[in-house]
């Protein structure tokens, strides 16, 4: 049984631009083979043209079917005419003190959705949207108060780490000796909205981004972070194959209930059954829990306790999350005494429990405030102070 995307009926998309091309940004390779044969590509040549396409688009990322000096003129000038290569568009940067980059990101339709480039020693994390909008309404998740309005397609999802990488300037450049350093080295599937709900086009995205003759991301350095749609959770490791976290953030299902609403769908004890079950399952392949702590809610020792006995037998890390604040959030963050309390009784049950450093909190990209600052930043005066009064 596949899980159900909620539609949000109040959000009318609007009418998407279409060029007669089609954008080869997202296409996987079977995907693409079918568009070049279609277009009048002779099948026993479709293989090697999709593979120096290929090239071109995701390893030199080359935007011009002109530049590509390896093809025929008369054959580039066809995929001109038959196709595009069209990315997001950032509508704005903004760089944090401590190097973090927020990217409000414009998609067909004129939507908006963000991504976040967290700099890190010796690695650069990508902070990927899926949808626009969330269905989920996790209370303490300021990017989950924003209505579901549409799923993204493939191509706006790897499109999102080709424009990171435009800004960070990391294409190779022809004749020039290959630099091994990956400025993009990571990919997190934790922006707006809920991976699973999408699944096929993050699929599709990933298949992308893990071939190893363009973008080149290793499995193992992309995880897919679900608030626990259990019926995707096995299909995510046999069809996707990346590392997988999940947003736990509470020891009882009266208190996961109101954090994290899915509970009341699929309950602790159906999630934490899915995983035990989940295929990539070993000691190397960890699944990680992540849990945010919020002050007298879910940070209890008996919450650690509780969380220990509910992992056993799970190969597992804990994520702990300090509250990244929002205005008007109903929740305080933990105290740092508090979280370190936390973590010990973690770590010395066996389990990593790193703390996570907030990170581009200044421009507010931090997790779960997504999206919000823009939103509000919108908003008039007056609408700002009801929603203060209400």
């Amino acid at each position: 049984m596949n899980a159900p995307i909620t539609q949000d009926v109040l959000t009318l998309p609007r009418k998407l631009p279409d060029s007669g091309r089609v954008n080869i940004v997202g296409l996987t390779r079977d995907q693409l083979r079918d568009a070049l044969i279609t277009a009048g590509t002779p099948e026993k040549q479709a293989k090697m043209r999709v593979g120096q396409v290929w090239q071109w688009v995701y390893h030199w990322g080359v935007r011009d079917f002109a530049q590509m000096s390896n093809l025929a003129k008369d054959y580039r000038a066809l995929l001109a005419e038959r196709f595009e290569i069209v990315l997001p568009e950032i509508v704005t940067r903004q760089i944090s003190s401590d190097g973090t980059r927020k990217y409000l990101v414009r998609i067909a339709g004129g939507h908006e959705v963000e991504t976040v480039y967290i700099p890190e020693e010796g690695r650069g994390t990508l902070c990927v949207s899926s949808q626009v909008g969330c269905t989920l309404t996790c209370s303490f998740c300021h990017t989950g108060t924003q209505k579901l309005v549409r799923n993204l397609t493939a191509g706006e999802i790897v499109g999102q780490l080709m424009l990171a990488r435009d800004d960070l300037g990391e294409w190779p450049q022809p004749g020039t000796p290959k630099d091994e350093t990956r400025l993009v080295s990571n990919i997190v599937l934790m922006g707006m909205g809920e991976p699973l709900y999408n699944f096929d086009a993050v699929r599709d995205a990933m298949k992308v981004c893990m071939d190893n003759e363009g973008l080149s991301l290793s499995r193992r350095r992309i995880t897919l972070s679900t608030s626990g749609v259990v019926p995707e959770i096995a299909r995510t490791a046999e069809e996707i194959g990346c590392q997988l976290a999940v947003s736990f953030h509470a020891t009882t299902d009266e208190v996961r209930n109101v954090l994290v609403p899915i509970n009341k769908r699929w309950n602790i004890a159906a999630l934490l059954d899915a995983l035990r079950d989940y295929p990539r399952l070993s000691n190397s392949e960890r699944i990680t829990f992540e849990y945010v702590m919020l002050a007298g809610v879910n940070d209890s020792d008996a919450d650690a306790h509780r969380l220990i006995e509910l992992i056993r037998g799970i190969p597992a890390k804990i994520n702990l999350i300090p509250f990244n604040e929002w205005p008007g959030a109903p929740y305080k963050r933990s105290s740092n005494n508090r979280i370190h309390a936390f973590a010990d009784i973690i770590y010395k049950a066996g389990y990593a429990s790193p703390i996570r450093t907030p990170r581009g909190e200044d421009i507010m990209a931090a997790c779960g405030q997504l999206k919000s600052a823009t939103e509000r930043g919108r908003k008039t005066r007056a609408a700002i102070a009801a929603e203060a009064a209400g």
